[in-house]
């Protein structure tokens, strides 16, 4: 079909900053859709105007205009945290023409003489604001897309309570116009104030001591989770996600949860992942430690394996924590698994270990005792305090 969706990036320069062919697309239109700034961006045409009301009803209605010259306007980058990336899932490209302009993260970076490549992009509009912790390391640069006007304070005191106080937060509202306005200041001494609501900020990150610091590299300490107990130790825990590898995108199983430790290491790595939990003291120990951590969008389930596993995606890998005595976990998990999977699972009892045994015997993979030793005051001296041992099986699925 001939391309009848056209997308336009527009900034505050308005409609004498597009390109010929951008104007001549807004020009030909019979439909032209936006938010009401952009509406008023342009001249006036005989094309009915269409301001963003409902989003999901909004793609319905498109979707019943097509055949008709239908133009979207979209702030900036149409494809970077826009509705063109929205529009793109939902529609072939063939039937798209796509226009992009300059946006708000190359405005910033050129603003601020910030190399883009080197910034980590991200937005909080309609997304949750304790992603950011994720991102927080020592000479860190984010440019972050603003919710509202009450998200600069919102972001000094997540700052302030994450341990980077001394961190700068420049604020650039309305880039590229003639309200462009610019301020900055730390977050330990940000205060309140009128800010527009399209607004980029910008964070050099600077950690108030070593402590503030967390990596992303796998084995983060126990200090760090909320837990009463039920946690993987984070010698063991780096061990179990070496042998998942996590890769972006991927889904994750944890099942028998605990405090989530193992889940949220998955996802602080770029993955996703579903932590099966049946205590609801330790569901609100997960949702509290993911948020902490950076990764609010962990989804939670209630109820115990095999059980609770029904309906769920199919995982890319997973994580048994617990239960492995039970045989009909192990293999409601093992059919589940995606092929070129992973599944990792930790047993300490004697009957756990037999379990994995004799799963290993049936399907192949590696058994591996995992034993630690800490060393520990005895009076004047010390001596090596052994955990209990870990066995861990790993296995592909192919």
């Amino acid at each position: 079909m001939k391309p009848w969706l056209s997308v336009i990036g527009i900034g505050e320069d308005g409609f004498m900053g597009l390109t010929a062919s951008a104007r001549a697309l807004i020009h030909a239109a019979q439909v032209v859709i936006g938010g009401a700034r952009h509406l008023e961006m342009i001249p006036p045409s005989r094309a009915r105007r269409i301001v963003w009301g409902a989003l999901q009803a909004d793609l319905a209605a498109i979707e019943e205009m097509r055949g008709e010259r239908v133009c979207v306007l979209a702030s900036g980058d149409p494809m970077w945290f826009g509705i063109g990336a929205t529009l793109a899932k939902r529609f072939p490209r063939e039937e798209m023409t796509i226009i992009s302009h300059p946006g708000a993260f190359s405005l910033a970076a050129a603003k601020l003489g910030w190399p883009l490549a080197e910034v980590a992009c991200l937005s909080v509009h309609g997304r949750p604001l304790e992603t950011v912790p994720l991102h927080l390391h020592p000479g860190a640069r984010l440019l972050i897309l603003a919710e509202d006007a009450a998200t600069p304070t919102k972001l000094a005191a997540l700052l302030r309570d994450q341990g980077f106080g001394k961190s700068r937060i420049t604020v650039l509202e309305r880039l590229g116009g003639a309200g462009e306005k610019i301020t900055s200041n730390t977050a330990a001494k940000w205060r309140a104030g009128k800010i527009d609501p399209l607004t980029t900020f910008a964070v050099e990150v600077i950690a108030d001591s070593a402590s503030a610091v967390r990596s992303r590299v796998a084995g983060l300490s126990e200090d760090l989770f909320i837990h009463d107990g039920q946690i993987t130790q984070h010698e063991v825990r780096a061990a179990a996600l070496a042998a998942l590898a996590p890769w972006p995108g991927a889904l994750l199983w944890d099942i028998g949860a605990g405090a989530g430790s193992v889940a949220i290491e998955w996802m602080r790595a770029g993955g996703h992942a579903i932590a099966i939990e049946r205590e609801a003291k330790r569901r609100d120990f997960i949702a509290r430690n993911a948020i902490h951590l950076g990764v609010p969008q962990i989804e939670i389930i209630a109820g115990t394996a095999p059980v609770a596993l029904k309906g769920l995606a199919a995982p890319d890998a997973i994580f048994v924590g617990g239960g492995t005595s039970d045989a009909r976990i192990l293999e409601t998990a093992w059919r589940a698994l995606r092929t070129g999977g992973r599944l990792v699972a930790h047993a300490v009892t004697i009957e756990g270990e037999a379990a994995l045994t004799l799963f290993h015997v049936k399907h192949g993979g590696a058994l591996t005792r995992l034993s630690i030793a800490r060393l520990a005051g005895v009076g004047r001296f010390h001596r090596w305090h052994p955990q209990a041992p870990v066995t861990q099986y790993a296995v592909v699925k192919s």
